[in-house]
Formats: structure tokens, C-alpha cells, sequence
């Protein structure tokens, strides 16, 4: 089975570096394939109780920045592989945001990696990638 709208979530992780070797293969295999890499990053939540605790600005530019750095890496990786593609950052739920993502962009696959940088809130929601994988109406490879 060949794609040729192909969409990688990527967080910088190791698993999602694996994912995007796996996803430039795929890209290659299949002429005029476009590979689309999407960072979905949130801004950090502290919960008190039941209540939200203030984040300073400082932090949350810092985020920021980093989510801005790993694109424009995505971006350099994309050009070294010679692959046709984008890269773009998108803020919100990473599961959510991917799976809206591609069906907005009629991606044929997603391709994710199994484990990725969400600490003690993947454990207790769950993970990205399985979040993804038993939601999504398209093929979903993970990598480990």
C-alpha cells in the first residue's frame, strides 16, 4: 500500500526520530509524495486542587521557543532528505490536535512514534499515540 499524503507527528523524542526515518522512507518510496510533520505542543498546565495555577510568561515563551527550534529542525531534516514536504507548528492537545489535523488535510497515514515527552500526564490520560491510533479513520503506523 502506497501514500502519498503522508502526516508525522513529531515531538523531538526519541521514538518520533525513529518515526520520522520511517516516514522520509515512505516519502521516498512514492513519487510526488508530500510529507507534512506537525509539532503539536500545549502551553504547560499546573492544577491546584480543582483550580488552575498561573504560569509565568517566561515559561510559557520557553515553551514556545522550543516548539519554534524543533520545527525549524523538522525544516533542515526535510531539506537534507530531499523529500517534498513541510513542516508546521500547531498548538493544542497533541492527539487531538493530529487527528483534526489530518482529516482536515486528508492525510492517507499517520505516522507517530510509541512513546514520546509527556511525563506523568501520558501515564495518567494516556498516551499520544494511542489516543491517535484508537481514533483515527485512516491508517496510524507506530514506531518504536
Amino acid at each position: 500500500m502506497l501514500f502519498s499524503n503522508i502526516l508525522l507527528a513529531y515531538d523531538g523524542s526519541k521514538a518520533s526520530n525513529k518515526a520520522f526515518d520511517r516516514a522520509i522512507e515512505f516519502a521516498q518510496a512514492v513519487p510526488n509524495a508530500t510529507l507534512t510533520v506537525i509539532h503539536a505542543f500545549d502551553f504547560p498546565r499546573i492544577f491546584i486542587g480543582e483550580g488552575l495555577a498561573p504560569i509565568p510568561a517566561s515559561v510559557n515563551k520557553d515553551y514556545y521557543d522550543l516548539a519554534e527550534q524543533t520545527v525549524e529542525e523538522v525544516k533542515e531534516r526535510l531539506a537534507e532528505a530531499g523529500v517534498k514536504g513541510n513542516a508546521q507548528l500547531v498548538q493544542g492537545s497533541p492527539s487531538q490536535t493530529i487527528l483534526e489535523y489530518a482529516k482536515k488535510n486528508n492525510s492517507d497515514i499517520i505516522i507517530i512514534g510509541s512513546r514520546g515527552l509527556g511525563g506523568i500526564r501520558e501515564f495518567v490520560l494516556g498516551s499520544v499515540s494511542h489516543n491517535v491510533v484508537q481514533n483515527a479513520r485512516i491508517p496510524v503506523l507506530v514506531v518504536k
